[in-house]
């Protein structure tokens, strides 16, 4: 086991990674920039060290820095948490290079799940069901188009380093397609300083549902089941279950089998999440490996009572599973709270927290680095909180998240927290009737 981990992150998870170290009798490294010099994070780890300014591209992003740190407090290991480097094969591989265990998968594997179009082709190879699309990078627009005819429009561009919806554009029409390639590798390049794209068919009136893979370095892999992500804003998760209110036994055995596929053809090992589409008609399609703990990762463990954190640090040491085989037990549902003002576009919203109460009870969890006095940063991503209900079934969870909701008070900012408690009380919500595009019902 690990005896000094490095935390390479801030906000909610650096204080969820702390707490799991904590638990393992493992001491914690907090590194900050100097906009979170007072951050919750930074106060609860056993040690800290500042590695940079404000922006992300010269402090959480800037990989001397985060090594350099590493190096001088004698940490065994670097836990990278999710976004900034968690996905950076470059910063796996100079953590190897340098004898620092990275938790996580390995280089190799990160970079084939991060060159989507080769992840696309790998699992396929494997047998497992893929979207429709161009077996690899397209050249330029005419041979986009070609493609397109042949399966079928709408179809859907996306970048192959991308994430987080960007470098990624629907297109209806020939005209419309040539402007969308154009557009998603410029912004592509932009973003990832990779300009590549492929082609996809989009599967309209689709769920989005993902599964849990843990495996370790022996061979052993499992699926923890799955969560449903089909509430989303701008391709950005807004609210996520489990089980999924579609779910058959049948059909989640068979997409569990696809996951442990896809898994074992990237030789994959550690926490992991296979995504996937879910056709109106049952068909459902693999879309991308995220290789790293989910935001959402909570409510896989408020059903199966198993921590992923403290596994994926057991695992990186070497360690095999020591999960045994799981059954879920009733439903949660997971609310993200973002710093921003729903009733003005999501504008952004920053400023110091004047007033903060979380709320508790029953089958309530808040993972947070909120607090009273709290100046929350302009420079980071602005999740701020998840809140997580579970419940014996869905009806319980979702009374709980929405009671949960009402209780949460936070003054001096703008959240999301008013936006879920409409969508989770809404019939529409309470019959599982999820599609990508319902939060527009409910903002003005």
């Amino acid at each position: 086991m690990f005896r000094r981990i490095l935390i390479a992150n801030r906000g909610e998870i650096a204080v969820r990674i702390i707490r799991a170290c904590r638990e393992l009798g493992v001491t914690s490294i907090a590194v900050y920039s100097q906009a979170d010099r007072d951050s919750l994070h930074t106060s609860l780890a056993d040690e800290s060290i500042c590695i940079g300014p404000p922006p992300a591209t010269k402090s959480y992003l800037h990989i001397p820095s985060i090594i350099a740190a590493a190096e001088v407090c004698d940490a065994h290991a670097v836990h990278p948490g999710y976004g900034f480097l968690s996905e950076s094969a470059k910063f796996a591989e100079i953590c190897r290079e340098c004898n620092i265990g990275f938790i996580g998968p390995s280089p190799e594997a990160i970079s084939l799940s991060g060159d989507k179009a080769a992840c696309r082709a790998t699992v396929k190879g494997a047998g497992v069901p893929v979207v429709p699309g161009s077996e690899g990078l397209i050249r330029n627009a005419d041979e986009a188009v070609a493609i397109a005819q042949q399966i079928g429009f709408p179809v859907l561009v996306k970048a192959s380093a991308g994430g987080g919806g960007k470098g990624m554009r629907i297109a209806h029409n020939d005209v419309a397609l040539k402007n969308a390639v154009s557009m998603a590798a410029s912004e592509a390049e932009a973003a990832f300083g990779d300009s590549g794209v492929y082609l996809e068919k989009f599967v309209e009136n689709s769920r989005h549902i993902e599964f849990q893979i843990m495996a370790d370095a022996q061979g052993k892999v499992m699926s923890l089941g799955e969560r449903e992500c089909t509430i989303q804003r701008r391709h950005q998760k807004i609210i996520e279950e489990t089980p999924s209110a579609v779910m058959t036994p049948e059909l989640r055995a068979a997409m569990s089998e696809a996951a442990i596929k896809a898994t074992r053809a990237m030789n994959y090992c550690n926490a992991g999440t296979a995504e996937f589409l879910l056709a109106p008609d049952g068909q459902f399609y693999f879309i991308e490996f995220n290789a790293r703990i989910q935001v959402e990762h909570p409510v896989t463990e408020e059903v199966t009572g198993f921590d992923l954190v403290k596994e994926q640090i057991r695992i990186a040491s070497g360690a095999p599973l020591s999960l045994p085989t799981i059954e879920p037990v009733g439903a949660a549902i997971e609310a993200r709270i973002y710093s921003e003002d729903p009733d003005n576009n999501f504008a952004p919203s920053v400023g110091v927290v004047k007033r903060c109460h979380l709320p508790g009870g029953p089958g309530v969890r808040i993972d947070t680095h909120l607090f009273e006095g709290y100046d929350v940063p302009r420079y980071y991503d602005p999740l701020q909180a998840k809140i997580i209900a579970w419940g014996q079934d869905r009806e319980e969870a979702i009374s709980r998240l929405a009671n949960a909701l009402d209780e949460f008070t936070v003054e001096g900012i703008k959240t999301t927290a008013g936006l879920c408690a409409r969508i989770v009380r809404s019939d529409r919500f309470r019959r599982g009737d999820l599609s990508s595009d319902m939060v527009n019902e409910f903002v003005g």
